[in-house]
């Protein structure tokens, strides 16, 4: 019988060795994988950071473009108008002639001047609107390979 006890407690010491080590095994597995879960939260909320970041800087780049077309739109509108009255108020066609001419050429300028610094604000605000996404990628796989490598 001491043979068969021996085995058996060879048996049962096994199945305890067996549990402890499939018992700490399953421990490390979810420990490592609620650590990679925490990263994965962190990407994300980072991400939605810099989406709200990005938002916010698209919309105020939106808002100064639209004040400066604005204020183009309503300084065309004066000029036009002060354009108008001097050509309704010239004395000789060669005079009305010339305002016109006059009026023409700035207005031309002035609008090329306007489309130039429409382009620029819109250059600037689309770089500033992408800043926040910059290293948005690189965080991606420093976190993938944080998380395979713990």
């Amino acid at each position: 019988m001491s043979k068969a006890k021996t085995a058996g407690e060879k048996a049962t010491a096994s199945a305890e060795t067996a549990l402890e080590n499939g018992a700490a095994a399953l421990k490390t597995g979810l420990e490592k994988a609620l650590k990679g879960y925490d990263a994965y939260v962190g990407y994300g909320k980072e991400t939605a950071d810099a989406i709200t970041k990005s938002a916010t800087v698209a919309g105020k780049g939106i808002e100064s473009i639209n004040s400066e077309i604005y204020s183009y739109s309503k300084q065309s509108i004066e000029d036009a108008v002060a354009a108008t009255k001097a050509v309704l108020g010239s004395k000789s066609v060669h005079e009305a002639f010339e305002f016109q001419t006059d009026f023409a050429k700035s207005a031309f300028e002035a609008y090329v001047a306007e489309l130039s610094k429409i382009s620029e604000l819109a250059t600037a605000a689309t770089k500033e609107t992408y800043a926040p996404f910059k290293g948005r990628v690189q965080a991606w796989l420093d976190t993938v390979q944080s998380v395979r490598t713990a």
